[in-house]
């Protein structure tokens, strides 16, 4: 069961790290520009997004075993919709259909685990899921910068086919069904349509502001209808007696003021690793495995210090850590504005990675425990999932946005100086964003009170780079 839940959610974690690493070689093949590879990029994250909630509840209510097989066996064949793509627009079409694919399959991992084992077993297991998925995620960009160099950046998505294959016949072999009999009628189909449709028309605006200008009919027009679709959703959401989002769950100071901070911290993460790949390897002459490889140590001391983060939050609490951790992450983006031409990676590159991956470490586990200890046991579960849109949908953002805002543009990403001055502005902002996340953290997060007859506190920790767990 740990094999099929691992394997699955780890093809959405490896996927979501190599392709980063192999945009300037799609480009250059596919002959698509910088609002291409942020299309490339957001496509997969937009659909992920916009169903991720809905997939939890397909599995709830249908079978949370048969949604999980159903969404493995579409990401495969949409993985191998990527893989033969003979252009740019069909690549970007088949990572949309890839990201539905992962939204169904990502709940249900973690809804496996919840329902199958014993309370006193739960614990052990999402300990392994969490563990060997944050091995996924650390692989990632090795594999992925190997596999272009080696081979083809075609092969990043084949690979995932294998992978399927085990994970199906491991799922229908040895995981049982399990679905929530309890759960209210009804699927709340028009939020997740509202919900997608309004985040596709802001991002498709913010995207393409950069090469058509604010003032174009087609950017307008679509961020305005995807503002009036958000704001749908949200009627929509407080009126319908099965949300998909319980906008209830928002009441709490705690609760919204910890995914505020995901939003921000999130926000810069998402520009930073979108950008750093494309300024190694467009600027730095790095190869697109020692693009990978430059990242790795971010990986490593996610892995090795989230859970010691995690302690240390227990014992003196989360707003410390949340504080000090984005700003020293803050600091370490700041510190890759040594990467340029001529970039040597020891001096240049791997300071800022260090500091900023030990900034990180420090706030993701912190963060997802207060989180989850802000809303009540029951809601535990959309909680979580409810952080980790709030985390995916900042990335989006970023990658949408910061280009536009520091001066990037299709005509300047082929330049590598010009791509370099607004590079460095960019690390620099998203230092700006993730210090300020710090200074958010200290004014708005408490330490929870002890209870008098609790002597431990649960911690929630989790190792992973690109975004919140699903659940603790």
């Amino acid at each position: 069961m740990i094999a099929a839940t691992v394997l699955g959610s780890g093809m959405a974690f490896l996927d979501a790290t190599v392709v980063n690493i192999a945009l300037p070689r799609i480009g250059t093949d596919l002959g698509i520009g910088l609002s291409g590879l942020q299309w490339t990029v957001n496509a997969y994250t937009l659909t992920l997004s916009g169903f991720l909630l809905l997939g939890g509840s397909l599995g709830d209510r249908y079978g949370r075993r048969r949604v999980f097989v159903i969404g493995v066996v579409w990401f495969a064949v949409a993985s191998l919709l990527c893989a033969v793509a003979p252009s740019g627009l069909a690549l970007i079409s088949a990572r949309a259909i890839q990201g539905i694919g992962a939204a169904l399959l990502t709940p249900g991992s973690l809804a496996i685990i919840e329902a199958s084992f014993r309370p006193e077993d739960r614990g052990s297991a999402i300990g392994a899921w969490s563990g060997l998925g944050g091995v996924a995620s650390a692989i990632g960009p090795f594999l992925g910068g190997w596999l272009v160099d080696a081979a083809s950046w075609r092969w990043i998505f084949v690979i995932n086919i294998p992978f399927a294959v085990a994970v199906v016949w491991i799922t229908i072999a040895h995981v049982p069904e399990t679905k929530d009999e309890a759960m209210p009628p009804g699927i709340d189909v028009s939020g997740a349509l509202l919900g997608a449709l309004g985040l596709a028309g802001v991002i498709y605006g913010l995207t393409e502001a950069g090469n058509k200008g604010w003032g174009a009919p087609v950017v307008i027009v679509t961020v305005l209808v995807g503002v009036a679709a958000l704001v749908s959703f949200v009627v929509i959401e407080a009126r319908s007696p099965h949300p998909m989002l319980p906008l209830g769950i928002f009441r709490t100071r705690q609760f919204t003021a910890a995914n505020a901070v995901t939003f921000v911290v999130y926000g810069a993460l998402g520009g930073a690793l979108f950008l750093v790949p494309l300024e190694l390897q467009r600027a730095g002459g790095f190869s697109p495995l020692e693009a990978g490889v430059a990242l790795f140590p971010l990986t490593i001391v996610m892995l090795l210090n989230s859970a010691r983060a995690g302690r240390l939050a227990q014992r003196i609490g989360p707003r410390v850590p949340m504080a000090v951790g984005p700003i020293i992450a803050g600091a370490g983006l700041v510190l890759l504005v040594r990467i340029g031409a001529h970039t040597d990676y020891w001096m240049d590159v791997l300071p800022g990675v260090l500091v900023f991956a030990v900034g990180l470490s420090f706030t993701v586990a912190p963060l997802t425990a207060t989180v989850l200890d802000a809303a009540p046991d029951e809601e535990a579960g959309v909680a979580s999932a409810v952080n980790n849109e709030v985390a995916r949908v900042a990335g989006l953002v970023a990658v949408a946005a910061l280009p536009i805002a520091v001066g990037i543009t299709t005509a300047s990403y082929v330049h590598p100086a010009e791509l370099t001055d607004g590079f460095h502005t960019a690390m620099v902002v998203s230092g700006v964003l993730a210090i300020a996340g710090g200074v958010l953290s200290w004014l708005t997060i408490r330490n929870p009170e002890p209870s008098a007859d609790e002597e431990t506190v649960a911690c929630h920790y989790h190792c992973a780079v690109d975004a919140t767990p699903l659940a603790g």
